[in-house]
């Protein structure tokens, strides 16, 4: 069974996922947009053009997802005070 946890906490728990998936958003976005760019110019031929904004929408939803897996795994909380992993 795991402790309570304090306000404090939750409160932290719930900013670092706000940050997390705000900045994975603007990480998906600018990848999106920079492998969108040539389509916007007029650069890629219509006949080239749905798949590479797919591809484009692709790899922004794995930034994204990258992102975001990426700020929670590196904030993780010890589950004790004054503790820093499961085995100390």
């Amino acid at each position: 069974m795991s402790p309570t946890r304090s306000q404090a906490q939750r409160d932290a728990v719930t900013v670092e996922i706000a940050f997390a998936v705000v900045t994975g958003a603007l990480a998906g976005g600018l990848v999106f947009l920079l492998c969108a760019a040539p389509v916007l110019w007029g650069l890629v031929s219509a006949s080239w053009r749905g798949s590479w904004l797919m591809a484009a929408a692709v790899l922004g939803g794995a930034a994204c997802a990258l992102r975001v897996v990426r700020v929670l795994w590196r904030w993780r909380q010890p589950s004790q005070p004054g503790r820093t992993s499961p085995d100390s």
